[in-house]
C-alpha cells in the first residue's frame, strides 16, 4: 500500500491529532465517510443531471405555451 507500513501511519495520526485536536477528529471522519458514500453513489446512479440554468427552461416552457 504505497510502501507506507504501520509505524508510518502512526506518526501521520499522531500527527493529525496535534492539527485538529480529539474533539474534531470524529467530525472530520464522518465528513470523509459521507463524502465517500455520496462518490459511490454518483457512480452508480443512471440518472442524468439536467444542468440547464432555470432562466433557459422558464423560457423554452413560455415559448411551447405561445405556439
Amino acid at each position: 500500500m504505497f510502501g507506507i507500513g504501520l509505524p508510518e501511519l502512526l506518526i501521520i495520526l499522531f500527527i493529525v491529532l496535534i492539527i485538529f485536536g480529539a474533539s474534531r477528529l470524529p467530525e472530520i471522519g464522518a465528513g470523509l465517510g459521507q463524502g465517500i458514500k455520496n462518490f459511490k453513489k454518483a457512480f452508480k446512479e443512471d440518472k442524468a443531471i439536467d444542468v440547464t440554468p432555470q432562466k433557459e427552461l422558464e423560457e423554452k416552457e413560455k415559448a411551447e405555451k405561445e405556439t
